[in-house]
C-alpha cells in the first residue's frame, strides 16, 4: 500500500544547513566548512567554554536544584539578567520596570515570538529588513503574521554599508512600521554602521515612529567587548522611545545546542510592559508551553557570578580575537599572492562572517575543486578557518578569481 504521505514533494536542502550535509558525504581530506555558524577552534573542533563546563558542575552539585517546569516566561534570574547584559545593569528602563522580559527558545525563538505579538497587538504588520539578511528572517516573520519588506543596506561595489540607501528606503517607510535591525555583527556581511551612523538612524525611525526591533545574536563575539557591542541598542532605549530586542547565547556562550535566548520588549510605562508580558505567555503557552531548564541556567550561574562572568568576558575576547587575527590571515595571504581586487573588506568587516564578494559560480568552482563548503553567497564563517587552512582557502579565492584553477 501506498504511504498517505505520498503525494507530499520533497523539500529543498536549507541554503545554509544544506551547506554542511554536503560537506558530511565529500570524502576528501582537504575538505573545509566555512558555512555553518559556530564557532570553531585553531584545531578545527567545537569549542566548549571552560566557564561553562565550571558552571554546569556548580549545578550539578547543587542539590537543591530540580527538574520542574519553568513559568511560561523563564527562568526570572535569566531572564532580569539578560535584560541588564544588554541595556545596561544602569538603564532607566530596566529601572523604572519599563521593559518585559521573557526566556525563548534562542533567537530564533525570541524573533518568532516577538513577530506574533506584533501581528496581534501592534497596529502595523509591515517589518522592513536589510537587503541582504539571515535567510530565516523573511520566513519566521511571514509565518508569524506579518508583511516582509526589505531596505537596502550593502553596497556591493563598496564591500561595505549603503548608508544612502538605508536611510532613503527607512525614510519612505510607513510611519509606525517595524524595522530589524542587527544589533552587531550583521549576518552575512559583516558591515555595520558606526555610532554617528547608528544616531542618525536613530533620529529618522524616531521621527517617522518606526520600530526597531533587534535582533542580538553576537553581543561580545563582534569587537571583544560586551558593552562596545549592544551600543547600537542602547542609544534607542536611552531616548525613552520603544523597542524589542531578540538574544542569543548560542554565539557569545557557545550554547548552540542548549537553544538559550531571551526576548525584551522597552515599553514606555511600567504598566504596558506589565500588559506587554501577559500577552507575551498567551502565545508562547500554545507555542511550546515553557522553556528549557539547563542552558539557561547555565548562563544566569555565569551572568551572576562575579569571578564566572570575568572569566567568560576573557573567553569571549579569546574567541573575538582569533577570528580578527583570521581575517588578517587571509588578508595578507591575498595580498601576498596579488589576487586582483580590493579585499580589505575582509578585515574591515566584522563579526563571524565575511561577504567576500564571490559570485554563486565562483563559489560552485570552489567547492568543485578544492573542496571548500559555503553558502552561495560567498559568505564565509571566518571561525572556520585557521592559520592552517588559510593558505587553502587563498589558494582557492585566488583560483576563482583568476580563472586559473
Amino acid at each position: 500500500m501506498s504511504s498517505v504521505f505520498a503525494n507530499v514533494l520533497r523539500a529543498p536542502e536549507d541554503p545554509i544547513l544544506g551547506v554542511t550535509v554536503a560537506y558530511s558525504k565529500d570524502q576528501s581530506p582537504n575538505k573545509l566548512n566555512l558555512g555553518v555558524g559556530a564557532y570553531r577552534t585553531q584545531e578545527g573542533k567545537p569549542l566548549v567554554l571552560n566557564v561553562v563546563k565550571r558552571a554546569e558542575l556548580m549545578l550539578v552539585d547543587d542539590q537543591s536544584r530540580v527538574k520542574e517546569y519553568l513559568p511560561i516566561v523563564g527562568l526570572a534570574d535569566f531572564n532580569k539578567l539578560s535584560a541588564k547584559l544588554i541595556f545596561g545593569a544602569d538603564s532607566p528602563a530596566i529601572q523604572e520596570n519599563r521593559v518585559a522580559t521573557v526566556q525563548c527558545l534562542s533567537g530564533t525563538g525570541s524573533l518568532r515570538v516577538g513577530g506574533e505579538f506584533l501581528a496581534r497587538h501592534y497596529h502595523e504588520r509591515t517589518v522592513y529588513i536589510p537587503q541582504p539578511t539571515w535567510g530565516n528572517h523573511p520566513k519566521i516573520f511571514t509565518l508569524a503574521g506579518l508583511s516582509v519588506k526589505t531596505y537596502r543596506y550593502y553596497n556591493p561595489e563598496t564591500r561595505g554599508l549603503d548608508f544612502e540607501g538605508m536611510l532613503e528606503d527607512l525614510g519612505s517607510a510607513p510611519s509606525g512600521a517595524i524595522v530589524l535591525l542587527h544589533a552587531c555583527a550583521h549576518n552575512p556581511t559583516g558591515v555595520d554602521p558606526t555610532i554617528e551612523q547608528w544616531e542618525q538612524i536613530r533620529q529618522l525611525m524616531r521621527s517617522k515612529s518606526l520600530l526597531p526591533f533587534f535582533d542580538s545574536a553576537y553581543q561580545g563575539f563582534a569587537s571583544g567587548s560586551l558593552d562596545a557591542d549592544a551600543q547600537s541598542v542602547r542609544i534607542f532605549v536611552a531616548d525613552g522611545g520603544e523597542c524589542l530586542a531578540a538574544q542569543s547565547y548560542a554565539k557569545n556562550m557557545g550554547l548552540y545546542g542548549e537553544r538559550v535566548g531571551a526576548l525584551s520588549i522597552v515599553c514606555k510605562t511600567a504598566d504596558a510592559a506589565s500588559k506587554v508580558e501577559s500577552q507575551l505567555k498567551l502565545v508562547i503557552r500554545p507555542m511550546y508551553s515553557s522553556p528549557p531548564l539547563h542552558g539557561a541556567s547555565i548562563v544566569a550561574a555565569i551572568l551572576k557570578d562575579s569571578d564566572l562572568y570575568n572569566e567568560w568576558t576573557l573567553e569571549l575576547k579569546a574567541m573575538a580575537d582569533r577570528i580578527i587575527c583570521m581575517r588578517k590571515e587571509l588578508f595578507d595571504a591575498l595580498q601576498a599572492k596579488g589576487t586582483p581586487g580590493d579585499w580589505s573588506h575582509i578585515v574591515k568587516q566584522i563579526g563571524m562572517f565575511t561577504f567576500t564578494g564571490l559570485n554563486s559560480e565562483q563559489v560552485t568552482f570552489m567547492t568543485n575543486e578544492y573542496h571548500i563548503y559555503m553558502t552561495t553567497d560567498g559568505r564565509i564563517s571566518m571561525a572556520g578557518l585557521s592559520s592552517r587552512t588559510v593558505p587553502h582557502l587563498a589558494d582557492a579565492i585566488h583560483a576563482a578569481v583568476t580563472g586559473k584553477a
